[in-house]
């Protein structure tokens, strides 16, 4: 199936029969990915004292439950409500979910301090074309993206000027392969976080922060149609399943 759409006035045709999935699935193993010292995410069937919620054991169905920390398991994204007091939640904030998206890959910068940034030369990158969201690719581009435990690993952030410059370009939802977009422990700072959200000044419930994406080094940079999924949480963030489609001039 295509579709064909207008972005800046140009045509463009998608085919969504040959989607680009970006998110990581979330499995019940020793071998996910996960940060910020989550626990893992977790399945298990229904236990009661004359039934069992798998097929396995003789069950006419699989009826399990599932823990998971959103922010700390697999691909997600998150609102405002984030870091807010003021109840917002994912499945209020994101009421469109298609976006022309710009991929752009990027190799952090090493600061003197040790840590990786990247920072705001490196939107160079971007094209100067209204765009609604900006996807991140960082190097290097590991498989071992798919199950890092990122926990105690300080990985790579934005500075502020970055996402500064990211929010003054228009783009309402920031796509990463990263754990956050603000360094690891930063004392509560949540500095990048505050920037984008334009926090407490500013009611930015419609942009979004989707983190822990893995961009396979087949898909090239350029823009793509982007589709984020979720399911319908009254929380700060959920799972997400995030799919691009190649974009075609017509």
């Amino acid at each position: 199936m295509h579709i064909d759409f207008i972005h800046n006035t140009k045509k463009y045709q998608a085919n969504l029969a040959e989607p680009l999935d970006i998110s990581i699935p979330l499995k019940n193993s020793d071998n996910q990915v996960k940060c910020f010292y989550a626990p893992d995410f977790e399945c298990a069937p229904v236990r009661t004292d004359n039934f069992v919620g798998s097929t396995h054991e003789g069950s006419p169905v699989n009826f399990f439950n599932v823990r998971l920390n959103p922010h700390g398991n697999g691909t997600h994204t998150e609102c405002v409500g984030h870091i807010s007091t003021g109840g917002e939640t994912i499945n209020q904030s994101l009421k469109e979910f298609h976006f022309v998206a710009q991929l752009i890959t990027i190799e952090p910068t090493p600061y003197d301090n040790g840590d990786d940034v990247i920072d705001e030369i490196d939107l160079t990158k971007v094209k100067k074309e209204t765009i609604k969201a900006l996807i991140i690719r960082t190097t290097p581009n590991e498989k071992s993206k798919l199950t890092r435990d990122y926990s105690g690993t300080n990985p790579p952030y934005f500075s502020v000027e970055c996402v500064e410059e990211i929010v003054r370009s228009g783009v309402h939802h920031l796509i990463v392969d990263l754990p956050s977009i603000d360094r690891e422990e930063d004392d509560g700072k949540l500095s990048g976080h505050k920037k984008f959200w334009d926090f407490p000044h500013s009611d930015a419930a419609n942009r979004t922060i989707s983190e822990l994406v893995y961009i396979d080094d087949a898909i090239k940079d350029g823009l793509y149609l982007v589709n984020i999924q979720i399911p319908s949480f009254e929380l700060d963030a959920a799972p997400s399943k995030i799919v691009l489609y190649r974009m075609t001039e017509q």
